[in-house]
């Protein structure tokens, strides 16, 4: 046994659940706003836990919460703790009410271009039940309780969780009518294939392991991008705003009357499209009424998600 695992059984779900978020958010703050309680709250009840072990967990500096050698040594029995909660939680939730709260994590242009469109149906259909739409550039961690289930464009490979295939996104190359004009003195490319003198949209260096990433920067073979953006929206206006080139999703590209599909092998660009959901929550009617409009939206929308814009 840890020497400190007797002391942690005196001690309550809540005071340990607050000691985890500050070690995963570095601060008081960030922890309370995970949590949706008072910093005040959670300082006190880190202050309770250390008294309790007789041992500093976090050093406080300028920066933040740093986990001190005893605090790092207690954060895996913590979460030993931490999943037995979580579990007994989702065991304990209601199966036949269509009811209550059900946080779903996408993308966020997923969500505003295809789920939150179609959301008033669902609300329609079950007016008790809330859905939260988290759309956080991290995904959020089904495990942890995070959220409940996720629309994602990567398949999961590890986690308790039930995971279906619904279909593809697919990507292509665009540009405005107006950079197409300036490059090739008209809107229609002859020369497609010939993309060395263009100016190309790309992502940061901290998404470089996407697929649309990965190809924008071997079309450059070391020239500058004209921007780099963060986000597909940063992208999309910038290619509307004549700045370059952006490889996008087709369904978001055909939002934008004037940009154009540019054939290349950008066209090869897919993603498969995934809902996860916790395995403990598979009986929940609340969870399963969410996953399944969502299985019925991405397949009613795929013509939209797997097609390229017809604009030319």
């Amino acid at each position: 046994m840890h020497p400190y695992a007797a002391n942690m059984q005196h001690s309550d779900w809540n005071t340990i659940r607050d000691f985890l978020a500050v070690a995963r958010g570095g601060s008081l703050n960030q922890a309370a706003n995970t949590l949706g309680v008072n910093a005040t709250t959670v300082g006190r009840r880190v202050e309770s836990l250390e008294a309790a072990l007789g041992v500093r967990l976090f050093q406080r500096a300028q920066t933040g919460f740093v986990l001190t050698d005893e605090g790092r040594d207690l954060v895996d029995p913590a979460e030993k703790v931490e999943d037995a909660a979580l579990a007994f939680e989702r065991r304990a939730e209601p199966t036949d009410t269509v009811s209550g709260h059900v946080r779903l994590a996408t993308a966020e242009n997923l969500a505003n271009f295809i789920i939150l469109p179609a959301l008033s149906s669902l609300r329609r259909k079950h007016p008790n039940l809330v859905v939260e739409v988290l759309t956080d550039v991290q995904s959020a961690n089904l495990h942890r309780r995070e959220a409940d289930l996720a629309l994602r464009l990567v398949r999961p490979t590890q986690g308790n969780v039930t995971i279906k295939r619904l279909g593809e996104m697919r990507y292509g190359l665009y540009a405005s009518s107006e950079y197409l004009s300036q490059q090739g003195g008209t809107e229609v490319r002859s020369d497609a294939g010939r993309l060395d003198t263009d100016q190309f949209i790309a992502w940061s260096d901290n998404y470089q392991n996407l697929p649309a990433a990965k190809w924008v920067e071997r079309t450059l073979q070391g020239r500058s991008p004209a921007l780099v953006a963060t986000s597909l929206y940063a992208q999309l206006v910038a290619a509307r705003e004549s700045l370059g080139m952006a490889v996008l999703p087709c369904f978001l590209a055909a939002s934008e009357p004037t940009l154009r599909h540019v054939p290349s092998e950008a066209d090869t660009i897919k993603q498969d499209l995934w809902v996860v959901l916790h395995s403990d929550l598979v009986a929940s009617a609340r969870v399963r009424a969410v996953a399944d409009f969502v299985e019925e939206i991405v397949t009613n929308n795929m013509g939209k998600l797997s097609k390229f814009s017809e604009k030319h």
